[in-house]
């Protein structure tokens, strides 16, 4: 029996919507980086952008369980000596753009490569309740009803 291998012409995308509010975001982005590789089908081929385009919308209220909003720092570089810039995802989440905690968590999540980058371009995170893709008519998926440690039971007591 030789293995299967799909095709570009064989490899049918799915628009799917999720919804932040209240879910924890390192579950939920391993959720994510699933779908946009495209592991969760039997079709899977690891070479080939086979995920779906995933929506993720009120990723403003995503939750970090523990003290995540304060200890957790990302860093880059300006590209100047001594240039190494650090925030905490508290600060992030409060700024101006909150979703970039979830694409950095789904980011790293996904191999590194071209191929990464362009599964990566499948996710669109919107902080507010609004998104521009209804003309693609996603698919609204419940990860909260998955698992129930999805959300932040702690938080909902």
């Amino acid at each position: 029996m030789k293995t299967y291998s799909a095709k570009p012409s064989e490899i049918e995308k799915k628009w799917i919507l999720i919804d932040a509010e209240g879910l924890v975001v390192g579950r939920l982005a391993s959720i994510i980086a699933l779908r946009l590789r495209g592991k969760h089908k039997p079709t899977f081929t690891p070479h080939m952008d086979c995920g779906d385009n995933v929506i993720v919308i009120n990723a403003e209220k995503a939750l970090l369980t523990g003290d995540k909003l304060k200890k957790k720092v990302y860093y880059h570089h300006t590209g100047y000596i001594g240039g190494i810039k650090e925030r905490t995802a508290g600060a992030i989440m409060a700024g101006k753009f909150p979703g970039r905690v979830m694409e950095k968590a789904v980011e790293r999540m996904l191999p590194r490569g071209p191929l990464g980058k362009r599964q990566l371009s499948n996710l669109r995170v919107y902080a507010g309740a609004e998104h521009p893709h209804e003309a693609q008519q996603p698919e609204k998926v419940d990860i909260g009803m998955l698992n129930p440690k999805n959300h932040n039971y702690r938080k909902a007591g």
